[in-house]
């Protein structure tokens, strides 16, 4: 307790005291360390986004209903062409990209009347934009921007029908977004449609 008392006096006292009490707190702190990306858990959305029945089925059956009108078999929009030259640690701001294009461009135009639940889904899907919010690519954004600009350009080259399309792949986005986007691994991976 004297020791204590003496501490303040002595220089080398506090040297001491920063040594053994306030580095191991600094060397332990939840700072990122160098060379590490904060992004990464920025890049996470909660496995309860996804779980609940009642916005995964008004989604599905939204898609499916879209899908049914669907004339174009032959193009896909959402697909793992969006993954080409796209390393795995950007495939989630990459799916959050898409996300955003598709409730802008597509969920709140017209067609909201169109087609019920629409607003749900574009209210959900926005959400989960906005939880990413900081959800930054890292390394080179030049093929993430290709890549959205090709899925852009086939939507807009299909006319209404690209419209449809994705809306009747917003089944394949639902499912795109949250193999990226959590922690969850799928068995047999992402779904496809034939």
């Amino acid at each position: 307790m004297a020791y204590l008392q003496t501490l303040p006096k002595s220089f080398p006292g506090w040297i001491f005291f920063c040594c053994c009490c306030c580095l191991p707190l600094l060397l332990t702190s939840s700072l990122p360390l160098k060379g590490t990306s904060i992004g990464h858990h920025a890049c996470r959305l909660r496995n309860i986004n996804f779980q609940q029945p009642y916005i995964r089925n008004r989604t599905y059956t939204l898609a499916k209903m879209a899908s049914a009108l669907d004339k174009d078999t032959d193009n896909r929009l959402i697909g793992q062409q969006l993954y080409v030259n796209i390393k795995e640690n950007n495939h989630c701001y990459l799916m959050k990209r898409v996300v955003e294009i598709v409730v802008k461009d597509v969920l709140l135009t017209e067609v909201k009347n169109q087609y019920p639940y629409v607003e749900e889904v574009a209210q959900f899907l926005a959400s989960l934009t906005s939880e990413l919010s900081k959800c930054k690519f890292s390394g080179n954004r030049e093929h993430i921007e290709k890549n959205l600009e090709q899925m852009k350009n086939k939507m807009d080259q299909l006319g209404e029908n690209g419209k449809t399309k994705a809306i009747g792949e917003l089944d394949l986005l639902f499912d795109y977004m949250e193999n990226a986007c959590t922690d969850i691994l799928k068995k047999g991976g992402n779904k496809e449609k034939n």
